[in-house]
């Protein structure tokens, strides 16, 4: 397989665009990945990109043909990508297949979500698409209730508590002040938390990622063009991605994510890495328990201890790994199909040294995306050299 490299990134802000549509955000965040790379759209090979619901977000489906026709892209391969919240880390890993297969040699992966078009309800509605129609959805359950009952879980089996759940909150909203891009730019603090709404016990309002429109994307080449046209190549060292069952009755335990840690298995087994070599990780906090299953499962800490690693600093910027430097799915913004590539945009950021919130030094970054309650999962591992 041919090495590939990260040669451009682009994010739009991260908020409620109630005077933008869908395909602005895509261009714009398209747009800026390639001025990033310094190439010109005629070198672009193919595009893939990552979004969830847009049929019933902005009643908008073949977004293949319109992105590729809006961004100026036609008669090349477009490729539109849904995996529930993992759309852009699956649209990702398939762009950058593309590129080690030897098929092309630069392809666009971007990722978006227009998401405060319609009401809660609908939103609502829309989100639990991702969860089992059948055996979750239909019943009533969402996806607030579903990481609830994970949580519970957790707290039951491994003495986790609600304090250590809103230092994830507190931590990511920390980080979020300098990420210009992020949605929400303010301290908050444990009481906040625990003092907020109740949503799903034990879930606050704050423990929860927002609604959120915004896109994301990234420029992926060959290493001979990498090298050709990009002073600060950033390389994709291992690409993972599983799946697991979408319904949390069918799991044998349901405070592990089983897709997460064969995605990382494959991530470390490609990289010749092991979790000891991550500096930095962008990790999948749709809700605060996730971060701590997601600390866990990709071999932070041992199993029952994520809480404690996050509430004992050692995931802060300076700690034993900076986690969600970027302010997270829950102070940066969480617009579904956006997510997964906007990690990788992160990882770039932190590498290339561009990061205004930097994990000094960092040589080594991780990105874990989730579909649903853990039925998908893509974890992948960027490094400065190649």
């Amino acid at each position: 397989m041919k090495n590939v490299a990260i040669i451009g990134a682009g994010l739009t802000k991260f908020g409620s665009h109630w005077d933008r549509d869908l395909v602005s955000l895509s261009v714009e965040a398209g747009i800026k990945a390639v001025h990033d790379a310094g190439i010109s759209k005629e070198d672009v090979d193919a595009l893939y990109g990552g979004t969830m619901s847009a049929g019933l977000f902005i009643n908008q489906e073949h977004l293949a043909s319109k992105l590729a026709d809006f961004s100026g892209f036609r008669n090349i391969p477009s490729t539109r990508v849904e995996a529930a919240c993992a759309s852009g880390g699956v649209a990702f890993r398939q762009g950058y297949l593309d590129i080690a297969s030897g098929m092309n040699d630069v392809v666009v992966v971007g990722g978006v979500e227009k998401m405060t078009d319609v009401g809660l309800h609908s939103i609502t509605k829309a989100l639990a698409t991702a969860a089992s129609n059948t055996y979750e959805a239909n019943l009533g359950a969402t996806f607030p209730g579903l990481y609830a009952m994970i949580a519970k879980r957790h707290m039951h089996d491994y003495g986790t508590k609600e304090t250590d759940l809103a230092e994830v909150s507190v931590k990511n909203h920390e980080n979020a002040i300098h990420n210009k891009y992020a949605q929400f730019r303010r301290k908050i603090n444990v009481d906040d938390v625990l003092n907020s709404q109740m949503i799903a016990d034990p879930l606050k309002l704050l423990d929860c990622s927002p609604i959120t429109d915004g896109a994301s994307a990234v420029v992926l080449a060959s290493a001979d063009v990498a090298k050709k046209v990009c002073d600060t190549p950033i390389w994709i060292k291992g690409s993972g991605h599983a799946v697991d069952t979408i319904s949390l009755h069918d799991r044998k335990d349901i405070t592990t994510l089983n897709a997460t840690k064969e995605a990382a298995r494959q991530a470390y087994l490609q990289s010749k890495m092991t979790s000891n070599d991550i500096d930095c990780v962008e990790v999948h906090d749709c809700f605060t328990i996730a971060e701590i299953l997601a600390i866990e499962d990709l071999g932070f800490a041992k199993k029952g201890e994520g809480g404690k690693f996050v509430s004992e600093g050692q995931a802060n910027i300076g700690g034993k790994l900076a986690v969600k430097t970027s302010g997270g799915l829950k102070a940066k913004g969480h617009p579904i199909g956006a997510t997964g590539v906007a990690q990788a945009v992160e990882a770039t950021l932190q590498l290339r040294g561009d990061a205004k919130n930097r994990n000094t030094n960092a040589e080594v970054a991780m990105a874990h995306n989730v579909g649903g309650s853990g039925g998908t999962s893509t974890v992948h591992i960027f490094s400065r050299d190649r």
